[in-house]
């Protein structure tokens, strides 16, 4: 499976960067960075506290933010794709925004949306959402127009034309879309989270950098790390389940 692949990368790569950072933390002998060592030996004192908390509000804040990526992108998308009038209006709007980085517009999204979850969904929904209209509308695009004449010449209503030649186009670019984003979303969401929030894996991270706690810092560091490696197993994972085809 590719998924068993990319654990066993992660696996590989994980051994790698402890074995780097504590090389690095011996020769610096700094409390600022401590070996990974000491992280690992007092991980199971710190997660027994409520950090399973804020890995469940940081999750619930992500995926409702994919959910609503996932539902007005591959609307917006195919409305391009299907219609020449909404691609010539949409499409301006969607190349001038698209390569704007999202991080900029934090303060301005907090200010319209306030501190709380919304503002903080929104500005996930905002880096997710343009990557997913791109991949849909142009996968759409892309399908040779023949490749509808089997079905049509069968007298295959629209929506069997959709299931069976749409959906299947759109599923891998949509799905790589999601997988590449994951990651920059979830880096957001921790500057997001420092703000107006008393939960989340941002916030914990930030709290105890405030209070000088870097055996509670980088445990959070490896936790919201892990976190995006495991959406990105569950994509991929999810991937090989409805596209199976494509193998």
């Amino acid at each position: 499976m590719k998924a068993l692949k990319k654990i066993k990368l992660f696996v590989q790569g994980f051994v790698l960067f402890n074995l780097l950072w504590y090389l690095l933390a011996s020769v610096i002998h700094m409390r600022v960075l401590p070996k990974p060592t000491d992280i690992y030996l007092n991980m199971s004192i710190i997660l027994s506290e409520k950090i399973y908390i804020h890995i469940l509000v940081s999750l619930y804040r992500v995926g409702y933010g994919l959910i609503i990526s996932l539902f007005v992108g591959i609307l917006i998308g195919l409305l391009m794709a299907y219609s020449n009038a909404w691609n010539k209006i949409l499409n301006p709007l969607v190349y001038f925004t698209y390569p704007i980085p999202k991080t900029a517009l934090l303060p301005v999204v907090m200010l319209l949306f306030g501190l709380g979850d919304l503002s903080k969904i929104f500005i996930i929904v905002l880096i997710l959402v343009f990557q997913i209209i791109v991949a849909v509308r142009d996968s759409v695009l892309n399908i040779p127009s023949e490749t509808y004449n089997p079905l049509k010449s069968l007298g295959a209503s629209k929506l069997q034309i959709f299931t069976h030649i749409t959906l299947p186009a759109i599923l891998p670019e949509l799905l790589t879309s999601v997988r590449l984003s994951i990651g920059t979303a979830l880096s957001i969401l921790f500057f997001a989270e420092g703000y107006g929030t008393q939960y989340g894996m941002g916030y914990y991270i930030l709290d105890a950098w405030s209070r000088i706690d870097y055996n509670e810092m980088y445990t959070g560091i490896i936790i919201l790390s892990l976190l995006g490696f495991a959406l990105f197993i569950l994509i991929d994972i999810f991937e090989e389940t409805v596209c199976r085809w494509k193998a």
